[in-house]
């Protein structure tokens, strides 16, 4: 009957901890890992494999400073973000506003 009590008592605590770790606020990107994110989404809108991939991501991420992106980029780049973070409805509008006008979602 100890035993049990310690192995429920042991599993509250875990639940516990998992539900507070899934309520904590995610940490904005760097800004490395925002240009890894546009250029993984240019390079999927570009179909791009293989070395051809390869080669445009080497090239995307070493740019010192892009040209400033036109709002069709940012739109694609946009959806290809709420794509992978399986947005929709509300979720997804207020995301693609945010990103659209620069802000930082958070």
């Amino acid at each position: 009957m100890k035993k049990w009590l310690a192995l429920l008592a042991a599993a509250g605590c875990a639940l516990s901890l998992a539900v507070h770790a899934a309520d904590a606020p995610a940490k904005a990107p760097t800004a490395q890992q925002q240009k890894m994110t546009a250029c993984n989404a240019e390079a999927k809108t570009k179909a791009l494999k293989g070395d051809e991939r390869k080669a445009f991501m080497k090239e995307c991420l070493s740019a010192k400073k892009a040209a400033p992106a036109t709002q069709q980029d940012k739109m694609k780049t946009c959806n290809a973000d709420a794509k992978t973070k399986n947005l929709a409805g509300d979720a997804r509008k207020t995301f693609m506003k945010e990103c659209l006008s620069g802000a930082k979602a958070g």
